[in-house]
Parts: C-alpha cells; sequence; structure tokens
C-alpha cells in the first residue's frame, strides 16, 4: 500500500465523484455504487482530517460510524444484557439480524443513516469503519444493500486496512471484500 498524501486520495474520490465518472464508479466496482477508500489503520485519523477538511459542503454527508454504534447500544441499553445472555454463541446476531429477518438492530440504523443522507441529495461518508470489527457487519453487506445499489448517488466508505499482493485485510487482520466497491488508495 502506498504512502499518498491522504488530501490527494480523497481529493481523488470527491473527483470521481463530482465529474459525471458516475457509471466508471459503477463499472469498477462490478455493479455497485460505493468507493472504498483504502488508508493503512496507522493513518486512518490523517484521512478522517482530510475528510472533513474537504468534504463539508452541501454535497456530503459524513456519518461516524462510532456515533451510530454509541446511539445503538444507548436507545437500546436495557435489552442488551439480555441479548448478550441469549445469544452466547451468536453474537454478531445483536448488531445484525440474519438474513431475511427484519430487527432493531445496529445495521438497520446504519442503512437508515445512509438512506436520510441519500434522501436529501447528500452523499453519504462512511468514517469509523473499524467499530464494525467483530459485529458480524462486513462491507459487503453494506455495499450489496439493495437502496444503496440502486441510489443515485454512490456511498464512499473509509476503510482501515492493509494489502497482502491483491488481498485487502480489514484492519490488517480479516479478508475484506473489495467486489461491490472501486477501491481508492
Amino acid at each position: 500500500m502506498n504512502l499518498r498524501n491522504p488530501d490527494d486520495v480523497i481529493q481523488t474520490a470527491k473527483r470521481l465523484v463530482e465529474a459525471d465518472k458516475r457509471s466508471e464508479i459503477r463499472l469498477n466496482a462490478n455493479g455497485g455504487n460505493s468507493i472504498l477508500i483504502v488508508c493503512r489503520p496507522d493513518r486512518e485519523m490523517e484521512y478522517i482530517k482530510s475528510i472533513i477538511t474537504f468534504m463539508t459542503d452541501d454535497t456530503y454527508d459524513i456519518i461516524d460510524l462510532n456515533d451510530l454504534l454509541n446511539n445503538y447500544v444507548e436507545l437500546n441499553k436495557k435489552d442488551l444484557a439480555d441479548s448478550f445472555e441469549l445469544l452466547k454463541g451468536s453474537l454478531h446476531q445483536i448488531f445484525k439480524s440474519p438474513e431475511g429477518e427484519n430487527g432493531n438492530d445496529l445495521f438497520s440504523l446504519i442503512i437508515k443513516r445512509i438512506s436520510s443522507s441519500l434522501s436529501v441529495n447528500k452523499i453519504p461518508v462512511l468514517i469509523n469503519s473499524g467499530t464494525l470489527y467483530g459485529s458480524g457487519i462486513d462491507n459487503i453487506h453494506i455495499m450489496e444493500n439493495a437502496m444503496i445499489i440502486k441510489a443515485a448517488l454512490p456511498l464512499i466508505i473509509l476503510y482501515p486496512a492493509t494489502k497482502d499482493k491483491d488481498t485487502i485485510l480489514f484492519l490488517g487482520k480479516r479478508p475484506a471484500s473489495k467486489y461491490r466497491c472501486m477501491i481508492v488508495d
């Protein structure tokens, strides 16, 4: 993974979404509608600062996944202890209900928040995605959501990861999907 200046990487992502290159995004994202800005985990804060500097106008909506997790816990704190006890062997189901089930989970909260951005014609930008580690929510779950794929605007995800040849490792540990996204690094 190169050591490009975070400002340059963020500007590259902005050019992709602001120029009429959305078809290029879909083509490179295998029909998806997302841009994954891959940064080394130890440089994530530099990238967040660049995002805050360059993506603050009316075009973008920065969504902090740390804040969403805290909101989720606050809203569900009396039920979480019971859920942890009940789902000991499947803790990830607390944060993402099994396929086909609708639940009051973190994943649904994230999708609603992205939908809210898109409904006011803003490009959603997810930061602090390391929050999702161990939750059972992978980048592919978000990127393959039908609402995101069909949206007129793309989703941008800042993704702390390392690269090992052609493999992206989320937080340097877990192989990550790059199937439904265009990689910018």
